[in-house]
């Protein structure tokens, strides 16, 4: 809560600030006149020297800019990690071994990391100057007794401000008089309809959209005006506690990082070790010199680093943020995309996201008939139907109530660019646009008065005339405010009969319980044709002609979107700050609940201890009525069970919760400029269904780096074998440390890149998620990775001495060895085209254009290697001839069929689901809970 000022501004026996800067006391709980007398000020304002005097003790109205870290320290920064350091040391050793171009490309993505690191530390800063932008910039203020403009920034808690329509709150707020007024406040509570805001005192307990007497800094006046006191500014208000929120958010490693991180770890030293084992064991049992040993050993690091795999995991993302662009997400952080591969939660909020923030009305219901409107957001388009099914335009009993729907209104709506929007009040809006749908034409109709809704009385009304006729009094509201004043109700062919109240209460309450707002309709015929509306003209004896059903309705690319994410083994949570009536139905019609879900509000979160909240958040899945602090706690309770959250927004309220998970995705068209900034993902549509889309691609790039990755690591571990053997065993290297190299450089920029490109395998999006936890490749592939490997090995080696025992010069045998070593992990490439399923089939050879791209290529280079003269003293190769090619294709292709027969085995061990329907039939369902801790 926002801290009072200090105790020497405080009344005789008011409650006296603590150090925390809380009170004992809420302000929204007290009187106008007791906010007024705790905070030493009156309805006249502060006197010059006073304000003066506050705003040097408590300084400006302002959120704290923080100095950004200089951009060489931040710059530093970046290469503290195991993986860079393996990184400088295998681009020290290809450079110690004369390899220029391998080091250059080494180090080049190493700095291209680190510049990736800068721009991404820059996104925090650029999240609190968004915040900051949204503070108003000037205020009218009663000081010295005169009512004056003053910067915003010079505001000090016991300021009387004044507010009217478009005006940007300057900071919060006790309401001392309220006229009418109505500020939108959905950026702090997510709420889609403006507060109606009122004087009176609410409950200590109530949450911010519910503090009816409060104004809060950075929403907006949509209607009225009224007059406040400022109870808190800078820091100590709401947007300055969500500023402190985002500024003490730590963005969470991804699952990416974090497995690379001990991927990296535990690859480097295993290849300290080895080395180490290497030089002992050739010293002291071959009694090998340490200048042969060295460069052996040497070589062994060079083969055993996968210093393609950086590059590799880069390019691959990097093509996975092309493609994502073009299904309308913008990626900001490029581990975002693997990330969304592996998510197991999508908290999201509703406004905006699932629903079109456009309030629509979707039921009438008359004495006569129950209809159905069709159509979304404020279009003019939709057919009304009635009960049964028929056309209803020109219904009388749906006339009448249109009538008084579409002119006791004072919103209307405008078309730009093909997109409907609405000029007042959103529900108002609403009522517009079901006159447009019933072709009703107002042109006739002349307004003489008008009584404009209030929040006290929760109606409006207007006296109306048609064509020089009788006046009368059309009046709509909240459903027993009209009752009250009705005797009567249009019945069958315009009859008029007395009202059913029962009815009506059971009509009001059914609709109420599907999440719709219900708004009543009446009239009066009995009109005079004066200028002045008063209330007393329409207490009792009006004609009740029926409510309609209003609903900030579902996106229907989201509900289908919400069914794909169920199938994939994503739960969808919904955690919005809107009533949890609306919430739940919202969510019951996005397949999101059941009709018997729990919902969890924003008091009931306050009241749970961290360890609780834990116990309950996977099993909750709608949650309303909640702050910024609530989503937060919800986010990091569900990371706590082991789930990857990604969290979705568009308000400055979601901000704090997208940056503490593990993925934040912003809406781009209506989101705030600080919840883009603190994003992972944008999407530029504002459609929840772009989502599924970028999960889909994510779990295709975690698919294409899981086999790129298979492929890379038994290819460069042969390589590493081949000499690890040599020197442990006592014979002759079969390899030179330089072709080692050359084979790394050529398979890196072909082979390696080929599989990035792969496209999604069949039922992608009927699998459960990966488990978080497990590792950045599943130990199941172990055994294949360790059979490739002494495949390659074996092969490899077997090529080097039979061509050594048939007189062929140790230049002649080691190229074989080296065609024999490029030609297997050819082969392997088709192996991991597909990770589980198997390559025996025709699909192995077309989808991907890149592959035969690649494996051109690399056959050119390797033929290079064995003709090129050039070559032959650089890399001590020789020409090999038509018998030397032949057997190791041979070769290669058995290294093929037996890969195969292992990933044949494992699909028989694991029996997991292969097919889309089969992975369906094991797919969550809602309603059900996905543990993330098995």
């Amino acid at each position: 809560m926002a801290r009072l000022i200090g105790q020497r501004y405080l009344s005789p026996g008011a409650p006296s600030t603590g150090a925390s800067g809380e009170t004992s006391h809420k302000h929204h709980a007290l009187t106008a006149d007791e906010v007024l007398r705790v905070l030493a000020a009156d309805a006249d304002g502060l006197s010059i020297t006073e304000a003066a005097e506050r705003l040097s003790v408590h300084g400006p109205n302002a959120l704290p800019s923080q100095r950004a870290p200089h951009p060489i320290v931040t710059f530093v920064k970046q290469f503290n990690d195991i993986l860079i350091y393996v990184l400088l040391g295998a681009a020290v050793v290809t450079f110690l071994f004369g390899d220029w171009i391998d080091a250059i490309v080494i180090l080049s993505v190493t700095l291209i990391n680190a510049l990736v690191g800068v721009v991404q530390d820059g996104r925090t800063q650029k999240a609190l100057v968004g915040i900051r932008a949204m503070l108003s910039l000037s205020a009218k203020t009663r000081r010295g007794g005169k009512w004056t403009n003053i910067d915003a920034a010079q505001l000090v808690a016991g300021d009387i401000v004044r507010v009217e329509p478009g005006d940007r709150i300057p900071a919060d707020a006790r309401l001392i008089h309220a006229s009418v007024l109505r500020i939108d406040e959905s950026a702090l509570t997510g709420e889609s309809l403006p507060s109606d805001k009122s004087t009176p005192p609410v409950p200590a307990g109530s949450g911010i959209g519910d503090r009816r007497n409060m104004a809060y800094s950075g929403t907006h006046v949509t209607a009225g005006d009224g007059t406040a006191v400022i109870t808190a500014t800078g820091l100590d208000t709401e947007i300055g506690h969500i500023h402190a929120l985002v500024t003490g958010t730590e963005n969470t490693a991804t699952p990416l990082t974090r497995q690379l991180d001990s991927f990296s770890k535990r690859i480097s030293l295993l290849i300290v070790v080895v080395a180490a084992l290497m030089l002992l064991v050739g010293r002291f049992f071959h009694d090998r010199d340490f200048t042969e040993l060295l460069p052996a050993a040497i070589g062994f690091a060079v083969a055993a680093i996968p210093e393609g795999l950086p590059a590799l995991i880069t390019i691959t993302l990097a093509l996975g943020v092309r493609q994502m662009a073009s299904h309308h997400a913008i990626v900001r952080k490029l581990t975002a995309v693997e990330t969304l591969g592996s998510v197991t939660t999508i908290c999201t909020d509703k406004t905006g996201t699932l629903t079109r923030n456009e309030m629509t009305v979707r039921t009438i219901v008359t004495g006569v008939d129950r209809y159905l409107v069709a159509g979304t957001g404020y279009a003019p388009s939709g057919a009304i139907t009635g009960f049964s099914g028929q056309d209803a335009t020109h219904s009388p009993d749906l006339n009448a109530i249109v009538e008084v729907f579409a002119l006791c209104n004072d919103a209307h709506l405008r078309s730009t660019g093909g997109e409907w929007q609405v000029v007042g009040d959103p529900t108002e809006g609403a009522l517009r646009t079901l006159g447009a749908k019933a072709a009703f034409d107002g042109s006739h109709f002349e307004r003489l008065a008008v009584i404009p809704f209030a929040a006290e009385t929760k109606y409006m009304a207007t006296r109306h005339q048609k064509d020089g006729a009788e006046s009368r009094i059309l009046l709509k509201g909240a459903p027993g405010v009209v009752l009250e004043r009705c005797s009567h109700e249009l019945g069958t062919d315009g009859t008029v009969r007395a009202i059913d109240g029962a009815k009506w209460e059971r009509v009001i309450n059914e609709l109420g319980a599907q999440g719709l707002r219900v708004l009543a309709a009446a009239r009066s015929d009995a009109s005079d044709e004066a200028e002045e509306l008063r209330g007393s003209e329409f207490e009792s004896g009006m004609l009740f002609l029926g409510v309609a059903g209003i609903l900030d309705p579902p996106r229907a690319e989201a509900v289908a979107a919400v069914s794909a994410m169920h199938s994939a083994g994503i739960r969808v949570k919904m955690i919005t700050g809107d009533h949890p009536g609306t919430a739940l139905a919202i969510a019951r019609e996005m397949g999101i609940a059941m009709a018997d879900s729990r919902v969890l509000t924003g008091d009931a979160v306050e009241a749970m201890t961290d360890q609780e909240l834990e116990i309950e958040a996977p099993d909750v899945n709608v949650y309303a009525r909640t702050s910024p602090e609530h989503k937060l706690r919800i986010v990091a309770a569900l990371q706590a069970r082991g789930e990857i959250v990604a969290m979705t927004g568009d308000g400055v309220n979601d901000a704090p919760a997208l940056r503490r998970a593990d993925i934040g995705v912003a809406m781009g068209i209506k989101g705030t400029e600080t919840t883009k900034e603190a994003a992972d993902i944008v999407l530029t549509d504002d459609n929840f269904a772009t989502i599924g889309h970028a999960v889909e691609e994510g779990r295709r790039i975690r698919d294409n780096l899981q086999k790129s990755i298979l492929f890379l690591l038994p290819t460069t571990s042969a390589q590493a074998l081949v000499l690890l053997l040599a020197v442990l065993i006592g014979f002759t290297l079969p390899l030179q440390a330089t072709q080692i190299l050359w084979v790394n450089l050529i398979t890196a920029i072909t082979l390696s890149l080929a599989l990035a490109t792969e496209p999604a395998e069949p039922g992608i999006m009927q699998r459960p998620p990966s488990r978080p936890g497990r590792g950045i490749l599943d130990r199941s592939y172990i055994g294949r990775i360790v059979w490739v490997t002494l495949l390659i090995t074996a092969a490899t080696i077997g090529v080097f001495f039979y061509e050594a025992s048939i007189g062929s010069t140790n230049a002649e045998a080691q190229t074989t060895a080296v065609t024999m070593l490029t030609l297997g992990q050819l082969a392997f490439l088709f192996n991991c085209r597909f990770l589980r399923a198997s390559s025996f089939r025709p699909a192995v050879l077309v989808g991907n254009r890149a592959i035969y791209i690649s494996c051109s290529v690399l056959i050119v280079l390797q033929l290079v290697f064995v003709y090129a003269p050039f070559m032959h003293p650089w890399f001590h190769s020789a020409p090999i001839g038509i018998r030397e090619w032949s057997y190791t294709v041979a070769i290669a292709a058995l290294i093929f069929v037996l890969t195969e027969v292992v990933k044949l085995v494992e699909r028989v061990l694991r029996k997991e689901p292969f097919s889309p329907a089969e992975a369906l039939s094991r797919a969550p369902v809602p309603g059900t809970s996905y543990d993330a801790t098995k």
